[in-house]
């Protein structure tokens, strides 16, 4: 679940116009005798974008649902508002509606604009609208870290509705021409390196792959910057402040120096226009001894039936370990090993006029069986514990990244000038990548970061 860079928020664009669209899905009164009618949209089309969503919605969520309250004695009439655009259009679409007054009672949102439509109003913790949110029985099924994603200054927004995590992939035939193990699990940034060595060693064209540099866009920050950041113990927005020139920067800046200065990794391939393309194909080739990606990489590119970079013998070759804190005990919240993950957020709009309702809509969205009718004909990790337990047993590294990474891994802060501080630490990693010393590089970006956030003031170093 990719955050795509944007130049200006939509919000901010809404703040400065006052521009408002007509409701896309206005939550009405009686439809029919005492009906209460709820209407729930998602960036999701039927025979578009994400047609799988949308035809989940209409053929099974919405009958199941509207059934469910007629067993409680309800009259709930359930209709789906299908979206199928750019996702910066569909934010901009969801805060018009959202700051008129107007819009679906439920709606999907990226978790990155969670804080951005929460400071500016457009929505509310669930427990004020609605007070039993809190003590949804779900929460209990849903890892605290994986919380995090739907809190937003301690008080929760949202509802989780899907989740990834990033590890380490290994070539274990590569592994062993180097003489290192097929379960190989590194406590430290040392031993990566040391792996590295023995790859090169051993003739590996690229023993070390992390992603550095502005061509890869948001996959550096995400692949690259922020996990390792969360393993020298830092966090890029923290306590109200972010991050500057500070150690755990400068240590995540020499790490890359480390990599791309000390021979293990390709600096060019961190500046093609499509590296990342090309570091998944050399991987899939048997040329990639290590790198950092999502579980997309194994699902969506390696994948041996449909991959963009098919491997047919992913299964038996592909190793897979979880990304450790600097040395054991300094990644964050004193933690061994650390992890970054994206994922979506499903909500209520604060306008609804049938609060309770509508939460039992969302909820219901979330249960298990809704989840595993979901998931069928495309297996994925769930924000739940009990459903990814029952639904991942046949695919070993989704189920390894719900039990063992999940419960470690962090996000990034959901607020509207994150993606143009993203861009200035690509650039850091790209200027490390260069040649620049990484104490030179960590104080141009503090000093970009500056003109970014307001101010020293509202910078930690």
């Amino acid at each position: 679940m990719g955050l795509r860079k944007r130049s200006l928020s939509a919000v901010a664009v809404l703040a400065a116009s006052g521009l408002a669209l007509a409701a896309c899905g206005q939550s009405g009164g009686s439809g029919g005798g005492d009906a209460i009618e709820l209407t729930i949209t998602q960036n999701a089309i039927s025979g578009g974008k994400n047609a799988a969503a949308a035809d989940h919605l209409t053929k099974w969520l919405i009958p199941e649902f509207e059934k469910a309250m007629k067993a409680k004695g309800k009259n709930v009439k359930v209709k789906f508002v299908p979206n199928g655009v750019d996702d910066e259009q569909y934010k901009t679409k969801l805060a018009l509606d959202l700051k008129s007054g107007k819009g679906a009672d439920v709606i999907d949102i990226d978790g990155i604009w969670a804080g951005e439509f929460a400071e500016a109003g457009y929505i509310k913790p669930l427990a004020e609208l609605v007070p039993e949110a809190d003590s949804w029985d779900g929460w209990a099924q849903i890892p605290e870290a994986v919380q995090g994603l739907a809190t937003f200054n301690g008080k929760k927004y949202a509802l989780p509705i899907g989740t990834d995590g990033r590890v380490l992939y290994f070539n274990k035939t590569l592994f062993a021409k180097a003489g290192l193990p097929a379960d190989w699990q590194p406590t430290s940034w040392q031993e990566i390196l040391d792996a590295g060595g023995k790859l090169k060693a051993a003739g590996v064209p690229v023993p070390i792959q992390i992603n550095a540099g502005t061509a890869m866009g948001e996959a550096t920050t995400m692949q690259g910057v922020l996990p390792l950041l969360a393993g020298a113990g830092g966090e890029v927005y923290s306590g109200g402040k972010w991050s500057g020139a500070s150690q755990p920067i400068k240590d995540v800046l020499a790490f890359y120096q480390k990599i791309y200065g000390g021979g293990l990794g390709d600096p060019k391939l961190q500046q093609e226009a499509k590296g990342r393309d090309k570091s998944f194909a050399q991987f899939a080739e048997g040329k990639i001894g290590i790198l950092l990606e999502g579980d997309y990489f194994w699902r969506g590119v390696l994948n041996p039936q449909d991959g963009v970079a098919k491997m047919a013998d992913r299964d038996q070759v592909v190793g897979y370990a979880k990304i450790p804190a600097m040395e054991p005990g300094k990644g964050i919240r004193g933690q061994d090993f650390v992890s970054m993950s994206g994922g979506a957020l499903r909500t209520l709009n604060p306008n609804t006029k049938h609060p309770k309702e509508a939460f039992e809509l969302l909820a219901f969205t979330l249960s298990p069986e809704a989840l595993k009718q979901e998931t069928k004909g495309n297996v994925r990790i769930t924000p739940r514990t009990d459903v990814n337990k029952e639904i991942l047993t046949g695919d070993p590294l989704l189920q390894f990244i719900s039990e063992e990474v999940l419960p470690l891994t962090a996000y990034r802060p959901p607020l509207a000038v994150y993606p143009q501080v993203s861009v200035a630490l690509q650039e850091a990693t790209a200027a490390v990548v260069g040649g620049t010393p990484p104490e030179q590089a960590a104080a141009d970006y503090a000093k970009k970061l500056e003109g970014l956030v307001g101010g020293a003031a509202n910078i930690a170093s």
